[in-house]
């Protein structure tokens, strides 16, 4: 180990030590998470400017600025199962009407759909107003060893039918899905615990002497899984420093600028649809302001981690701690939401390619015979993409051959694509805690 991997470890060792200085003043995890954002950001353009001449000198500080952010994103994902079986199991047993789950699914499966329908509007116009379209790429080395990968997954996509993917749900093995083996292992999770949550409810009303320490027992995993979820996220500031460096320190400056415009467009599209989940809570009731002061430390870290699973986690505990969700609506929002109508993957991306797209092939992207199918497709994919797992660039293997169009522009926007998929992961994150919170209002109204 060189003398300089030393001393820019060391530098980070003290930005760390800053950071829980901070959050030793400082009550608002909020706050203290931001301030690691910046000084995480700060670490890897300094990487950048100091050994920009010596990449392998920047490979070998990240391989150990990596333990910091990937060993976070670990622990996250070490208690997503357990969270998402706990507590699911534990909603179900307090759930006063049992019938009100099928309810609960229906409205935020609808609203996590009807989101991700917006998105894709929002995907479309941004598209047009910045009159992007792919003249201009160029297809280099990386690009063209991405486009052998692409084809053959968007051969695996193509043989994914839909009874497939509705199969994919039904735990088989619990214990794999716990391992989190599969793509669909959330799901299966969910409904794992669901029916585990029932059987308990149907023992308790049978064997009445069972009732209370089935409950005991309920309440004892849920508090000591909600200890461990709060042990984690107290680590979440230094996570986040450790992942920005990684993602800012292996930015092409070059890559941005050549593809400023797209990157541009997809930041204000993603934008405009964090306005349309604010206006649609604004509809049952919420302040959007206090909403997204609220969740702002999942929003930071899904950004920073580009990982909507690791997120579930800290959203279900903003969620219920926060913005006063009710457990199960909380867990089933956060849990479909990981994989089902992601507004940014899901949505935005997808629609904002086909349009790029289409007319190279001699389609007119603005007529509805286009806009009308892509949009209906984007929200069926949506649905699907959990039974094959891979986000965006999944949905646009699904979406771009169905639409009839060509699938390289994907490869061709690799260089860009940790810049925007941080972005879209956040979205899709809010995207399924804005699902929690209005389903948790009309449940109540009703």
């Amino acid at each position: 180990m060189s003398l300089a991997v030393l001393l820019m470890l060391a530098l980070f060792v003290g930005l760390l030590f800053a950071i829980y200085l901070v959050s030793q003043k400082s009550s608002s995890l909020s706050r203290t998470v931001l301030f690691g954002l910046v000084l995480g950001s700060a670490f890897g353009l300094a990487l950048q400017f100091l050994f920009a001449h010596s990449p392998e000198t920047i490979k070998e500080i990240l391989s150990w600025v990596s333990i910091v952010g990937k060993g976070y994103v670990g622990l996250l994902k070490m208690i997503i199962m357990p969270l998402v079986l706990v507590f699911m199991i534990a909603a179900v047993v307090k759930l006063e009407n049992q019938g009100s789950l099928g309810k609960i699914s229906f409205i935020s499966i609808s609203v996590l759909l009807f989101t991700t329908a917006i998105a894709a509007l929002v995907g479309i116009a941004v598209t047009y107003g910045f009159d992007l379209s792919i003249e201009g790429l160029v297809s280099g080395t990386r690009e063209a060893a991405r486009m052998d990968t692409l084809q053959s997954k968007a051969a695996n996509v193509a043989d994914l039918s839909v009874p497939q993917m509705l199969l994919s749900f039904i735990p088989e093995n619990p214990f794999a899905d716990l391992s989190n083996q599969r793509s669909t292992s959330i799901i299966a999770t969910v409904i794992f615990g669901v029916l585990v949550g029932i059987a308990a409810r149907k023992v308790m009303l049978e064997k009445t002497e069972l009732a209370s320490p089935i409950r005991n027992g309920v309440n004892a995993l849920q508090a000591t899984v909600m200890s461990l979820v709060r042990m984690v996220i107290a680590l979440t500031p230094y996570g986040v420093a450790g992942l920005m460096a990684s993602v800012v320190a292996n930015s092409s400056s070059n890559d941005i600028l050549n593809l400023l415009a797209f990157i541009v467009a997809s930041y204000v599209a993603i934008l405009l649809m964090f306005v349309v989940h604010g206006l649609l809570l604004s509809f049952v009731g919420v302040n959007p302001k206090h909403y997204f002061e609220k969740i702002w430390p999942v929003l930071t870290f899904a950004f920073s981690s580009r990982s909507s699973a690791a997120s579930i986690p800290m959203n279900v505990d903003v969620q219920i701690n926060q913005l006063k969700v009710p457990p199960a609506i909380a867990n089933l929002s956060a849990s479909f939401g990981a994989t089902i109508g992601q507004n940014g993957c899901a949505g935005i991306y997808p629609a904002m390619l086909a349009m790029m797209v289409a007319p190279s092939v001699g389609i007119d992207p603005l007529t509805f015979e286009f806009i009308l199918p892509l949009i209906g497709i984007v929200v069926i994919s949506s649905f699907g993409i959990a039974g094959v797992g891979g986000g965006a660039t999944f949905a646009a293997l699904v979406v771009l051959p169905t639409m009839g169009l060509p699938i390289e522009v994907v490869a061709l926007l690799i260089s860009i694509e940790p810049l925007i998929d941080m972005a879209r992961t956040a979205l899709n994150v809010s995207g399924s805690m804005t699902s929690g919170v209005i389903t948790s209002k009309l449940m109540k109204n009703q």
